[in-house]
């Protein structure tokens, strides 16, 4: 069974694909798409239909268990801040094997997680009322 990996936290998520139902998030089991159905957060203003780069992730291990990338995801990553080599769209990137991945810590919606603003990255959250 595939299984991904969020480093940011440590948790391992297994599936069995023909048993993940699609979510509607990016494509179907797409790091996005995966996530929905396991209930973690990636950012995804634009739905999941390549149209931002808020779902920018970056691939730790495992590059070559998912899908290749295609010509809109590569023109939409040229826009990403903090790209690297191993920068994937969350939502394009189709998992067929083992994935290690971290979200950037200039893409975590501290506004979702009842924080400051996004793209802060490592600021320390407002206080809450």
């Amino acid at each position: 069974m595939p299984k991904i990996t969020l480093l940011n936290d440590g948790s391992t998520y297994e599936f069995k694909p023909e048993e993940v139902p699609y979510g509607g998030h990016g494509k179907p089991l797409s790091l996005l798409d995966l996530a929905e159905h396991f209930g973690f957060h990636i950012e995804h203003a634009c739905g999941g239909s390549c149209a931002c780069t808020t779902c920018h992730v970056i691939i730790k291990s495992g590059d070559d268990n998912l899908s290749e990338m295609e010509d809109d995801e590569q023109d939409k990553l040229d826009l990403a801040p903090g790209l690297t080599l191993h920068s994937r769209l969350g939502c394009q990137c189709v998992v067929t094997g083992d994935v290690e991945f971290e979200i950037p810590s200039w893409n975590r919606n501290y506004v979702s997680e009842g924080g400051g603003s996004i793209n802060l990255g490592d600021a320390i959250p407002l206080p809450k009322k």
